[in-house]
């Protein structure tokens, strides 16, 4: 303080001075008391103005303060300078100050250049951020995973500074043009999807419908041809909605389980029934194969027929064995045939019981056609007449192959 008093003076009429290299200047008047009391008042606002520079200059080395912002102030206590009503080293504080300004100059170009760096960055960062999200809402048909992506792009973008507003505007109106967009889009898509589910349901229903109407159905091969049909009509129609594709295909299952398991309940019994027919007819088989064919030939023949009635009234036997049995009686009844035959061939046709029996049936119709023309009813005389010829001439083929 004592050094700063040194920088002025006061007359005898009051006039303090301040002491510059460029000489001396009024700062103001002292009539409140002794010249030393005066220099110490305007030397304390001297004082008062190296604080200020203090407190601006640490401010501005610690980053604490604005760089832009120091500036102005280090030239408005520049400026002042000139005119201040103050006692104490104007010069040094000139130069300090100056030195000061410089430095702020610097420190607010590296602020600035940090600005428009990071305007820079922000702003590549917005565009990459809108690229990303109309590419999302032009190709991308993972609906739920691009949704969330376009929320996490809003977070993010909230987050980002230091784009002029001009730029900002332009970017957020690209981003909410393409999330609008995505958003028209994926509902579109699923106002298409529920239409579909809609028709895939009515086609679904309309094979229920026509499953639950063949489960009673007893036509077994067409009837499971039919449900097989209707199966694979199933797995090529498009889903319904989860809910009621459930409900359909449970209902579609349970007519086809009732008709399976009703055809297997009559295909089982129907087994059961044709494998004791098979044990009955192997019996009549075994019976026919043991007959005294070559001893008694006409009395197997008897027995053969009561065999056959019988094998007939037996019913079907599995598909597997009916072939092989068939096959075996037909052995049989062509070895009675052919014993018969030999038996025929061998008695006298005049002892042939045969014959005799179809002589007195031509005797008989001879008769017939006698008392017709007797008559004279030429109806019964036709019937008569043809009856006849009939009864010959099975008579005479029956001489000839005897």
């Amino acid at each position: 303080m004592s050094d700063w008093t040194a920088f002025g003076r006061v007359d005898a009429d009051g006039t303090v001075y301040v002491k510059t290299a460029e000489g001396e200047r009024v700062v103001g008047s002292w009539q409140a008391g002794a010249p030393e009391e005066g220099l110490a008042h305007f030397a304390r606002r001297f004082a008062d103005l190296v604080t200020e520079v203090d407190l601006t200059e640490a401010r501005l080395n610690s980053g604490a303060a604005d760089a832009s912002g120091s500036l102005t102030t280090v030239r408005r206590l520049r400026d002042s300078l000139a005119e201040a009503h103050v006692v104490g080293d104007i010069d040094a504080l000139a130069a300090r100050l100056d030195k000061l300004a410089a430095l702020a100059e610097e420190k607010a170009g590296e602020a600035r250049a940090a600005r428009d760096a990071a305007r820079v960055e922000a702003v590549a960062r917005k565009t990459a951020l809108v690229e990303e999200a109309e590419k999302l809402a032009a190709e991308s048909t993972g609906w739920k995973t691009a949704g969330d992506r376009l929320k996490e792009i809003l977070d993010e973008w909230k987050t980002i500074r230091g784009v002029d507003k001009k730029t900002d505007g332009e970017l957020w109106k690209r981003f909410a043009t393409a999330r609008d967009g995505f958003t028209r889009r994926r509902g579109a898509h699923f106002a298409s999807l529920d239409a579909q589910r809609k028709q895939a349901q009515t086609a679904k229903e309309d094979l229920v419908t026509e499953a639950e109407s063949l489960k009673g159905s007893t036509e077994w091969a067409a009837t499971a041809n039919r449900l097989k049909e209707l199966m694979t009509e199933w797995k090529a129609a498009p889903r319904a909605s989860k809910e009621a594709e459930q409900k359909l295909w449970e209902r579609f299952r349970a007519a086809q389980d009732e008709f399976f398991t009703r055809r297997s309940e009559v295909f089982s019994a129907r087994d059961n029934e044709q494998r004791a027919n098979l044990e009955r007819k192997q019996a009549l088989l075994a019976e026919a194969e043991a007959l005294d064919i070559e001893g008694d030939p006409r009395g197997a023949q008897a027995k053969l027929r009561d065999i056959q009635a019988q094998w007939h009234e037996a019913g079907r036997v599995p598909r597997d064995a009916a072939g092989s049995l068939e096959r075996r009686m037909r052995t049989v009844d062509d070895r009675v045939r052919e014993a018969m035959d030999s038996a025929w061939r061998r008695t006298a046709p005049q002892d042939n019981p045969l014959l005799a029996q179809m002589r007195a049936q031509v005797a008989e119709a001879e008769e017939r056609l006698a008392r017709a023309q007797a008559a004279g009813d030429a109806k019964r005389v036709r019937e008569a007449e043809q009856a006849l010829a009939s009864k010959r001439q099975f008579l005479q083929l029956a001489e000839q192959a005897g």
